[in-house]
C-alpha cells in the first residue's frame, strides 16, 4: 500500500484564523500507471477528513491519481477567522480553486468526484457548473432533500470539543457516534479514527475546529416549526436546482438504514437531473465508509466503466 502525500494549496476567499494566506490541505495517491490522464477527487463528510478515503484510493490509484481534501477547518487545512464561513459556498470556492490548479498543467485532465454527505453537496455544486467539466460524480448517501431529524442528530455532538485521556477512549467515542457506518472490524475503526485525533499535553482531541458547528447550529436552532419548515424548503429548492443542472453520469450510494437520505428522495434522484444509478447497501445507515469490499467495488466499477 502506498502512503499518501500531504499537499497544500493557497486559496482566496474566507480568511484564515492565523491572518496569513489560507491553505487548503489535501492528500495525494500517485497513479500506478505512468501515462494517466485522470484524477479522482474525494471529499469527506461534515466532521471527517481526507484520509477516510485511503482504502478506496488504494484501489482507484491503479488507473488514476487520487486526491482527498481536508475541507476548511478540518484535518490539516487552516481554520477560518469567521466561523460563519464554514458553509458550502466557501467549500465550493475552495474546490473550484483546486480543480483550476489541477487543470493548470493538464487542461484535458479528466476529473471524477466522490463525495460523502457534505462532500457530495460540494460535488453537486461543482458538477452543476459546466466549466468544472466533471466526468463522473459519486454521491454517497446525500441528496437535495435532507431529513431535519438527521441534522438535529448530528448537531447534538458537532462542535462539543471533547478530550480523552487515551487514544483508545477517543476511538471508542468516535465509534459510538458513528454507528450508522455499519459493522467494522476493530482494525477498521482504528484506521478510520486515528487521523481524526490530535494529542496535546497528554490528552486526545478531535482534529477539527469546533467552530464548524456555529453556522450549523444557527440553522438548526429555531424552535419555530413553521420557520424550520421554511428553511428546509428553501434549502431543498436550491439543491434540487443544482442537481437538475448536472449532466455528468452520476452514481448514488445509500445506506439502507440512512436517516439522512430517504428512499423517496433517492428514487426521485433516479428520475430527474442526471438520473443517477442507485445502489443501496444493507446493514448500513449514514453513511457507507467505502471501506468494505462491496462498496469499493461499486465505486470502482462505475468510475472505470467506459
Amino acid at each position: 500500500m502506498q502512503a499518501p502525500q500531504l499537499q497544500h494549496l493557497t486559496v482566496g476567499g474566507a480568511a484564515a484564523a492565523t491572518g496569513t494566506p489560507r491553505r487548503l490541505a489535501y492528500w495525494e495517491w500517485s497513479c500506478q500507471v505512468a501515462d494517466h490522464s485522470s484524477v479522482v477527487v474525494c471529499v469527506h463528510g461534515l466532521s471527517r477528513q481526507g484520509l477516510d478515503f485511503d482504502t478506496l484510493a488504494q484501489t482507484l490509484r491503479q488507473r488514476s491519481r487520487v486526491i482527498a481534501v481536508d475541507v476548511a477547518g478540518r484535518g490539516h487545512s487552516d481554520r477560518l477567522a469567521d466561523p460563519m464561513g464554514y458553509q458550502i459556498p466557501t467549500y465550493a470556492a475552495d474546490a473550484a480553486a483546486l480543480i483550476t490548479r489541477l487543470r493548470a498543467d493538464a487542461p484535458d485532465l479528466q476529473i471524477d468526484w466522490v463525495g460523502t454527505s457534505m462532500g457530495g453537496l460540494i460535488g453537486m455544486a461543482m458538477a452543476a457548473q459546466p466549466q468544472m467539466a466533471l466526468r463522473r460524480l459519486v454521491l454517497n448517501d446525500v441528496g437535495p432533500a435532507i431529513q431535519w431529524e438527521a441534522l438535529l442528530r448530528i448537531g447534538a455532538y458537532l462542535g462539543l470539543n471533547p478530550s480523552f485521556d487515551s487514544e483508545q477512549a477517543a476511538v471508542a467515542y468516535l465509534a459510538s457516534i458513528s454507528a450508522g457506518f455499519g459493522p467494522h472490524t476493530p482494525a477498521q475503526w482504528q484506521a478510520l479514527s486515528r487521523p481524526l485525533l490530535r494529542e496535546r499535553e497528554g490528552r486526545w482531541w478531535l482534529h477539527y475546529d469546533p467552530a464548524i458547528a456555529v453556522p450549523f447550529k444557527a440553522m438548526t436552532a429555531t424552535t419555530d416549526e413553521a420557520r424550520a419548515q421554511q428553511i428546509v424548503q428553501a434549502g431543498e429548492a436550491a439543491l434540487w436546482g443544482l442537481y437538475d443542472a448536472i449532466q455528468a453520469p452520476t452514481l448514488l450510494l445509500r445506506g439502507a438504514q440512512s436517516d439522512l437520505l430517504t428512499p423517496e428522495t433517492a428514487a426521485q434522484m433516479t428520475q430527474r437531473g442526471p438520473k443517477a444509478m442507485l445502489v443501496t447497501f444493507d446493514g448500513v445507515g449514514h453513511a457507507p465508509t467505502l471501506v468494505a469490499d462491496d462498496q469499493v467495488a461499486v465505486v470502482r466499477d462505475f468510475l472505470w466503466s467506459s
